[in-house]
């Protein structure tokens, strides 16, 4: 890595405090390679907590046999779904099996379901893993960055059951990259394919051929998780730009893989056929079921671009048009505490029982572990005070009054709209009149007779007002040297205080 170019000609004088971090501190790459350092954490992981494990379990290698979960799991899902628990458990127990032999059938499968079920991290609450990596500000300084990620999940089927599937950060613990463009990647590992081929070396050859297969699952994978958020969310996607972009890239990057990896399954084909070492011709033959899948998942992969626009277009209309769901908004004041207030404790009790019971909602259970439990069941009560633990004295802190209008500026601006009911009057008479007395007042009166424009009836009705502010725009001009829009008429509504008396009697 070359050093910057010196531009100054001063020769270099000690400062008295810390200089910001220099090179690699700003270097982007860095925090690529931190990030990819820690999706390996889990696998190393594994080997330190086998010791955890009841029995001797040292002999196994958790770290190679995670690699092979992930691979299984990688090369087993399908588009639509993941690949079925019980059978990546099915295909681990021979590799399991290899590294202790003598050991019993039990041993093995207890192994791979242990393995299958940290790298899912089942412990968790989010089921994921967080790893807390370092990097240096613009300024220098440097800052600790929390990085969340996961390796397999459980995923819900179309058809039902639950299925696993490899995410960006477990294949990209296969190949030995980080955040790598799909495109580039997956030409380059191509092109290296076809060069290995056409020089005989098979063995590195299907190495490169299983890295081209992860990218086109990682490439499948990104337009799943498209058309997962268009069905969620069609909002949530970027339809104008970005999606329309990344299918047409697709769609020539699988019209050209395709020819290419036809071109490449004729070589093999070739180097198979006219090769007399059974070596190399077992690895031909290898080599042509990874293309053969390749070939496939490619074309699957431009059915489901194909599919995408029709499928936005049908989601863009099921979520436009959708009805919405229609749901009553609750009063606490005006429909449950101030009918109850005037009750006697027996009968205002009935009813508070009755919406607590239904108004909070499920408990969530205390425990959800059974070692959680033992612990909670074991642990002796502990004992407690008649009235209950001594409250901390409150620290209260007096709020800075910062709004623009006093208590006596409202007060003036309410005994001016306090108007008899039969006799409404335009806002610039209001206006002309607030000005007389403070030259803040008539923002306040105009602010109030804007709001009064949708007077809260319900609300007022509910809560036992006597009388509502309104305000109405009959399509007369205001006339006013600070103010503009229109001149509305400004009254005072009666409510009818009998019948309000009549609901809270029923409700009660």
């Amino acid at each position: 890595m070359t050093s910057p170019a010196v531009t100054d000609t001063a020769p270099p004088q000690l400062s008295a405090g810390p200089r910001p971090a220099q090179g690699p501190a700003a270097d982007e790459g860095l925090a690529r390679r931190l990030r990819a350092l820690a999706c390996t954490a889990p696998l190393h992981d594994l080997d330190v907590r086998k010791a955890n494990l009841a029995g001797e379990y040292t002999v196994y290698a958790m770290a190679e046999v995670a690699l092979s979960a992930i691979d299984l799991v990688t090369l087993n899902m399908d588009f639509d779904t993941g690949a079925d628990h019980e059978q990546i458990v099915a295909r681990l127990l021979p590799r399991v099996a290899a590294q202790a032999p003598r050991r019993p059938a039990a041993e093995h499968e207890r192994v791979a379901r242990w393995v299958l079920e940290n790298l899912i991290n089942v412990g968790s609450v989010d089921r994921g893993f967080r790893a807390v990596y370092g990097t240096f500000a613009p300024d220098g300084t440097y800052v600790r960055r929390d990085y969340d990620f996961k390796l397999l999940e459980e995923v819900p089927g179309y058809g039902g059951g639950v299925y696993l599937r490899t995410t960006d950060e477990a294949v990209n613990v296969l190949v030995g990259a980080l955040d790598t463009d799909v495109t580039s990647a997956q030409i380059a590992a191509e092109v290296k394919l076809e060069v290995l081929i056409n020089r005989g070396r098979l063995a590195d050859a299907q190495l490169a051929a299983e890295q081209a297969r992860y990218r086109t699952v990682q490439y499948a994978e990104t337009l799943r998780k498209a058309l997962d958020a268009t069905r969620r969310n069609v909002r949530a996607v970027d339809w104008l730009r970005a999606v329309p972009d990344m299918i047409a890239e697709a769609l020539d990057h699988v019209a050209d893989r395709y020819r290419h990896e036809n071109a490449i399954l004729t070589n093999i084909r070739k180097a198979r056929d006219e090769s007399e070492d059974p070596e190399q011709k077992r690895r031909a033959a290898e080599l042509v079921d990874i293309v053969k899948d390749c070939i496939r998942r490619h074309t699957q992969l431009q059915s489901r671009l194909l599919e995408a626009g029709p499928l936005f277009r049908a989601e863009q209309d099921r979520q436009a048009f959708a009805a919405p769901t229609a749901r009553a908004g609750l009063d606490l004041y005006g429909q449950l505490l101030a009918p109850l207030l005037p009750l006697p404790a027996e009968r205002a009790t009935r009813v508070t029982d009755a919406f607590f019971a239904r108004g909070t909602g499920l408990r969530t259970p205390v425990s959800v572990r059974v070692g959680d439990l033992v612990d909670l069941l074991l642990t002796p009560p502990v004992e407690r005070e008649h009235l209950g633990a001594e409250m901390p004295e409150p620290d209260l802190i007096a709020t800075p009054d910062d709004s623009r209008f006093s208590e006596e500026q409202l007060a003036s601006a309410m005994d001016l709209l306090d108007l008899p009911s039969d006799a409404p009057r335009r806002l610039s008479g209001l206006l002309a009149e607030a000005r007389l007395h403070d030259p803040e007042l008539p923002y306040l009166v105009a602010l109030l007779a804007v709001h009064a424009a949708s007077p809260p009836v319900g609300t007022a009705y509910r809560q036992g007002e006597e009388k509502l502010l309104f305000a109405v725009d009959d399509g007369t001009e205001l006339d006013d040297e600070e103010f503009g829009g229109a001149d509305l008429i400004v009254g005072t509504a009666l409510l009818d205080a009998a019948g309000m008396a009549a609901d809270r009697t029923e409700a009660a």
